[in-house]
């Protein structure tokens, strides 16, 4: 089974190691030691448990469920078209939207924003494996 130290884990979830830590110490998340003394947590656990996050946070009432907080760091706007993009977390979204949609929606460079993706092509890669962490 696939486990992952703490850091890892608060990689993959988008928070700090810090918080891992608490949400292990209060029961949130489980968690078990190596042979080492490291705190791991199993990969169906951590799985479960952001799952759990997901569907606390995605009752947006819309069916896309791909939605990405950030902060929008750099609009082009042109006579028709605007190019907004947003730094969510470690991740660039870049959108296309009419010039109006932008200046209605008053996005500029520092706003929150969320992007919300609906797609019917999703490619799914595997991430690097040397940096799992196994029993």
């Amino acid at each position: 089974m696939t486990t992952f130290r703490i850091s890892e884990a608060a990689s993959l979830l988008g928070v700090s190691p810090d918080t891992v830590r608490r949400w292990v110490d209060i029961g949130r998340l489980p968690a078990h030691r190596d042979e080492h003394g490291h705190r791991t947590v199993a990969g169906a656990d951590l799985a479960a448990f952001a799952r759990s996050q997901i569907e606390a946070e995605s009752n947006s009432g819309s069916s896309a469920r791909n939605r990405f907080r950030g902060i929008v760091t750099e609009v082009i706007r042109d006579a028709v078209m605007a190019q907004v993009e947003i730094a969510a977390g470690p991740y660039r979204v870049v959108s296309l939207m009419s010039r109006q949609a932008a200046d209605e929606l008053g996005l500029e460079v520092g706003v929150v924003a969320v992007a919300v993706i609906k797609s019917t092509n999703v490619v799914v890669e595997i991430a690097d494996h040397t940096h799992l962490v196994s029993p």
